[in-house]
């Protein structure tokens, strides 16, 4: 459903949730490993959030990735989704259709509506500091 971009930046920026609950910075390699992705595209992710002021990177020995808890709280899946993916999976037309409304319905348009407002309100109620807690807990895993 997500682009394999936003796949990674989703499943890296719990993963480094996770570890900044307790303190840890991480480097691309770890978390590349960590999320099951290529590290040189980790790396490209990992920048555009930290651009997009969603993590804080420092260079050197201490430095690494790193997700503030109280940004944490606050930064939903929908806001990746948006950065990665744009808000089309939330408003286009299943098909691709560029005239399809409720007034001018797709073949799919009544039974694809439901799951667009779904996957709109499921993005838009978890932050990652609710992921980040679950998959610690051990109620969720990103592999």
């Amino acid at each position: 459903m997500f682009s394999k971009a936003c796949e990674y930046a989703i499943k890296a920026t719990i993963y480094i949730a996770q570890k900044s609950l307790q303190d840890h910075r991480v480097n691309v390699k770890e978390v590349a490993s960590a999320v099951d992705a290529p590290e040189a595209f980790t790396a490209k992710i990992l920048q555009q959030l930290c651009r997009e002021n969603i993590l804080s990177s420092n260079r050197g020995k201490q430095g690494g990735f790193i997700f503030d808890v109280a940004k944490q709280k606050e930064t939903k899946i929908y806001d990746v989704v948006r950065i990665f993916d744009g808000d089309g999976i939330f408003t286009e037309c299943a098909l691709g259709l560029h005239k399809c409304s409720s007034v001018n319905p797709c073949p799919v348009h009544n039974d694809f509506k439901p799951v667009r407002e779904n996957l709109a309100a499921m993005t838009q109620k978890y932050s990652f500091y609710d992921l980040a807690l679950r998959t610690e807990n051990g109620l969720a895993w990103l592999k």
